[in-house]
């Protein structure tokens, strides 16, 4: 049996093998939607995504708490964090701002919007993609790398009983950000690593 390489190129594209051998799927019931609200800083930004969320403010406006409506007065839907990155503002150091509860689980107010057909924009593509995190490397290529966070372990868990990998869950935003070509590479690679390990 071979072993598993620990990194694969797919295009420009540099990215753990454990995207492709680790199991994830949501589980809300258990965890809550608890990504939307730990950590100290809100989600990745891309530059042009300010621009789809301040576009999105008056649909999901009604959605977003008191607080969260008042930070985006004062300071806009974005900031800059401790290690100068672009990132949605949170709330109190906690709740990103787009962040809505419903039946005690936290949800995007942006997907939601987006789900009910009231918009065709989703929310920011790090947020989509994760567990899966995007780095610019500087030889040019992109990096995705597997992110392991223990509010995460009832996704891992149901992964594994579903029989679902981290690329799988992930197709849509992962055709969204790279596109359905680069995605069927990604699944032949995929097929072809799990064949050398039998």
């Amino acid at each position: 049996m071979n072993s598993i390489p620990p990194l694969l190129q797919i295009g420009d594209v540099l990215l753990s093998s454990e995207i492709l051998t680790e199991s994830f799927c949501c589980n809300l019931e258990a965890c809550g939607g608890a990504c939307c609200i730990e950590g100290d800083s809100g989600a990745p930004l891309r530059e042009e995504e300010i621009g789809e969320c301040e576009e999105l403010l008056p649909l999901v406006w009604n959605d977003m708490s008191a607080a969260a409506r008042d930070q985006v007065d004062r300071e806009g839907v974005a900031a800059i964090d401790r290690e100068g990155d672009l990132v949605t503002q949170i709330v109190e150091g906690r709740d990103c701002v787009f962040t809505c509860y419903e039946g005690g689980c936290c949800f995007c107010a942006l997907e939601r919007a987006a789900r009910r057909k009231r918009a065709l924009w989703t929310k920011p593509i790090s947020c989509a993609l994760y567990p899966i995190r995007e780095k610019q490397l500087s030889n040019g290529l992109i990096g995705l790398n597997y992110h392991r966070w223990s509010v995460c372990a009832p996704a891992r868990a149901l992964g594994r009983e579903k029989g679902i990998a981290v690329y799988q869950f992930l197709r849509a935003p992962l055709v969204r950000r790279f596109g359905k070509e680069w995605y069927a590479q990604l699944e032949a690679a995929a097929r072809a690593l799990l064949n050398d390990l039998k």
